[in-house]
C-alpha cells in the first residue's frame, strides 16, 4: 500500500476542492458570490411586490370594493330636484263674435330630499307659479302662487331603524377589509412563491456544478483508462464502460441545464413582466439552519394574521348583519308620512315669496299605510336563507381553524424533519467523498474496475444533489411556515400600508 500514497494525497485534495466548488452553500461562497452580479432574495421580492402580474389583479378587486363602499353610502346623499313647465290652454266657441279663454301656467319647482339611517326620507322643496288668462273676470292676472313643503315619510316596522338601512354600508366596509385581507394574502402567497422558485434556482444551478464536476470526472477517468489500455493494464471492456460514463454524464449536464432555465423562466415570471430575456445575477443560499418552530407560537400567530381565517371571519359578521336586517323585515309595512307647508297668492313673483312666512296660507298632512302580505312567506323566507347563510359560514370558519391546525402542524413537522435531513445528507455526502476517494485510489493501484469507480462517482453526484435538495427544502418549509403565520412580511421589512385601499 506504500506505493499508493503520493498520488492518494492529491487526489484527496483534488475532490474537496471539488466538492466546495459544486457545493455553494458552504461558508466561503458569499464572499465569492460578492464580487459578482448577486441577485439577492429580497431584490426578487421587491421586484415581485412591484411588477408581479397576481398582484395587480388583486389590487383591481381592492379598488372595486373600495368603489361598492361608496355606492353603499350614496343612498344617504341627498337629492336635489329642479322642475319647470308651461302650459297653454285655449278654450273653443262655437261663435266667431266670441273670443274663447285663454290661459298660460309657467310652473317651477325646486327641492332637495335626504334619506337618514332611521329609514326616513325628509324632502324640502319650493315652488313658484304663474298663471296668466284673458278672462277679465280674474282677480289678479297674471297670479304668482308660492309655497314651500316640508315633508317626511318614516317606516315603523319593516325596513325602519339603523339595522336595516346601514347593513349595506356595514357589508361594504366590510367588504373592504376583506378585500385589503385578500391582498395580504397574496402578497405572502408571492412571498412564498418568490422564495420557492429563487431556492429552485439555487438547486438548478448548483446540481449544474455537480453534475458538470461529475462530467469532468467521467472525462479523467476515460482518458485515464486509454492509457492504461495502452499500457496494457486495462481491458477494452474498461474503456467502453469509461466511455458510457462521460456520454451518461454529459446527458445529466444537458437535463441540469435544462433545469436552469426553466427554474431562470420561473423566477422571471414571478419578479418581471417579458423579461425572460434578462440575465439573472449570481444566487446563493446560506448555511444556516437557525430555524426553531414552535406549534403554538405559529398557531397563533397564524390565527391572528392569516388572511383566508381573517378574510372568513369578516365574512361571518357580513352574514350577522344580513341576519338582523332580515329579522327586522320580517315585519308588515307600516309607513307614517306627514308634511306641512306656506303658501302664498300675489299679483307678482316677490311679492307672492315675501308673504309665505307671513300670510294666512298653509296646509299639513298626516297619512298612515299598512301593508301585510298574506303569510308573510317571502319575508320569513329571506330570513331563514340568511339564517342558514350565516350557520354554513360559521361551520367554513370552524372548518378553517381545523385545516389551519394542521396546515401549521405539518409546516412545523416539514421544517424540523428537513432540519434533520440536511444534517444526514451532509454527513452522507462526506461520506460518499471519502468512498470515492478510496474507490479511485484502489483503481489506481490496480485493485478495482471502472465500473467500481463510476458507481462510486455516481453515488457521489446523487449524495451532492441529496443535500442540495435537502437545504433547498428545509427553505422551502420554513417559507410556507412563515407565509401561514403572516411572519413572512415582517421578516423581509414588507409593509402594506400603501398599498391597502381605505375609506376616505
Amino acid at each position: 500500500m506504500l506505493p499508493l500514497m503520493p498520488s492518494f494525497a492529491p487526489l484527496r485534495k483534488a475532490l474537496i476542492l471539488t466538492l466546495c466548488a459544486a457545493l455553494p452553500l458552504m461558508a466561503a461562497e458569499p464572499k465569492a458570490a460578492s464580487q459578482t452580479n448577486e441577485l439577492t432574495l429580497r431584490e426578487c421580492i421587491a421586484r415581485a411586490l412591484d411588477k408581479n402580474f397576481n398582484l395587480k389583479l388583486q389590487s383591481y378587486d381592492s379598488a372595486n370594493a373600495l368603489e361598492s363602499l361608496a355606492l353603499s353610502q350614496s343612498d344617504f346623499d341627498p337629492n336635489f330636484t329642479l322642475t319647470t313647465s308651461k302650459s297653454v290652454n285655449q278654450a273653443d266657441v262655437a261663435t266667431t263674435t266670441l273670443t274663447g279663454t285663454r290661459s298660460e301656467n309657467l310652473s317651477t319647482r325646486i327641492g332637495v330630499s335626504q334619506k337618514i339611517s332611521t329609514g326616513a326620507t325628509l324632502n324640502l322643496s319650493s315652488s313658484l307659479d304663474r298663471s296668466a288668462t284673458n278672462n277679465t273676470f280674474a282677480t289678479l292676472n297674471p297670479a304668482y302662487d308660492a309655497d314651500v313643503t316640508l315633508s317626511i315619510s318614516q317606516p315603523l316596522l319593516k325596513n325602519a331603524g339603523s339595522t336595516v338601512n346601514r347593513a349595506a354600508i356595514e357589508r361594504a366596509e366590510i367588504g373592504l377589509e376583506i378585500a385589503n385581507l385578500n391582498y395580504r394574502g397574496r402578497v405572502l402567497q408571492l412571498v412564498s412563491d418568490t422564495e420557492s422558485a429563487y431556492y429552485n434556482l439555487v438547486f438548478a444551478r448548483e446540481q449544474l456544478k455537480v453534475r458538470k464536476s461529475s462530467f469532468e470526472l467521467a472525462e479523467k477517468l476515460y482518458s485515464e483508462n486509454k492509457t492504461r489500455k495502452n499500457t496494457g493494464v486495462a481491458t477494452d471492456l474498461d474503456v467502453l464502460q469509461a466511455e458510457v460514463g462521460v456520454e451518461t454524464a454529459r446527458r445529466n449536464v444537458l437535463l441540469a441545464e435544462q433545469a436552469v432555465s426553466n427554474a431562470e423562466d420561473g423566477l422571471l415570471n414571478l419578479i418581471g413582466q417579458f423579461e425572460f430575456d434578462s440575465t439573472l445575477g449570481e444566487v446563493s443560499m446560506s448555511m444556516s439552519n437557525n430555524f426553531a418552530p414552535s406549534f403554538d407560537v405559529s398557531y397563533q400567530l397564524a390565527r391572528d394574521n392569516q388572511p383566508d381565517y381573517l378574510a372568513a371571519s369578516n365574512a361571518l359578521k357580513q352574514l350577522e348583519i344580513d341576519v338582523a336586517a332580515a329579522k327586522r323585515n320580517r315585519l308588515p309595512s307600516l309607513d307614517l308620512g306627514g308634511a306641512v307647508g306656506y303658501n302664498s297668492r300675489d299679483s307678482s313673483a316677490s311679492s307672492a315669496i315675501d308673504r309665505l312666512p307671513n300670510g294666512d296660507g298653509y296646509a299639513w298632512q298626516v297619512d298612515l299605510s299598512l301593508k301585510i302580505p298574506w303569510g308573510m312567506r317571502s319575508e320569513k323566507a329571506r330570513y331563514n336563507t340568511a339564517l342558514n347563510y350565516l350557520r354554513r359560514q360559521e361551520t367554513r370558519v370552524r372548518q378553517i381553524e381545523q385545516d389551519l391546525t394542521v396546515q401549521v402542524r405539518s409546516a412545523v413537522r416539514s421544517v424540523e424533519t428537513n432540519q434533520a435531513s440536511v444534517e444526514i445528507s451532509h454527513k452522507a455526502t462526506e461520506l460518499s467523498a471519502k468512498q470515492y476517494e478510496l474507490e479511485k485510489a484502489r483503481f489506481d493501484a490496480g485493485l478495482s474496475t471502472s465500473r467500481r469507480v463510476l458507481e462510486a462517482q455516481d453515488d457521489l453526484e446523487t449524495a451532492r444533489v441529496a443535500e442540495l435538495q435537502a437545504r433547498v427544502n428545509l427553505r422551502t418549509a420554513a417559507a410556507e411556515l412563515q407565509r401561514l403565520d403572516g411572519s413572512s412580511l415582517a421578516y423581509y421589512n414588507i409593509s402594506l400600508d400603501d398599498q391597502m385601499v381605505s375609506a376616505k
